[in-house]
């Protein structure tokens, strides 16, 4: 896996660039000078996070033939105060709208924390992650 990052301006934003030309901006905050021109770096780790943790849920769920019309991810972190300053914690909730049995959505985040997400297993072990759902009938 190669990324390249190139400064755009004078300041802090950077465009990210992969091997299929997909590109990302972030920027830092007016704090430091920046122009808050694209994500900050400790969000992109969340959506990071989320991104690894739904498509292994949503795959998890597929091969358990369930049936989701809607999904969404609400991810909140919180960070230690101080330089540097990691996340402590990171919530993440689901809110899943289908056909999607209670037991069913309880080994798709099982199995997200305890095998398939690469992103998960990539942070430090001291910040908490937690897992919560909302199932919605259709």
């Amino acid at each position: 896996m190669n990324i390249q990052l190139n400064r755009v301006d004078d300041a802090f934003r950077l465009e990210a660039s992969n091997v299929r030309g997909d590109k990302l901006y972030s920027d830092g905050s007016t704090k430091i000078g920046a122009g808050e021109q694209g994500w900050r770096p400790m969000e992109l780790l969340l959506v990071s996070l989320a991104g690894c943790s739904a498509i292994d849920i949503i795959s998890v769920l597929k091969k358990q033939r369930q049936t989701i019309s809607d999904f969404k991810i609400d991810i909140d972190g919180e960070k230690v105060d101080g330089i540097p300053s990691p996340y402590k914690s990171i919530d993440i909730h689901f809110t899943i709208t289908g056909s999607v049995k209670d037991v069913k959505m309880k080994k798709a985040i099982d199995l997200t924390k305890g095998k398939y997400c690469s992103v998960y297993f990539s942070l430090h072990p001291d910040i908490e992650v937690t897992y919560t759902y909302t199932l919605v009938e259709d």
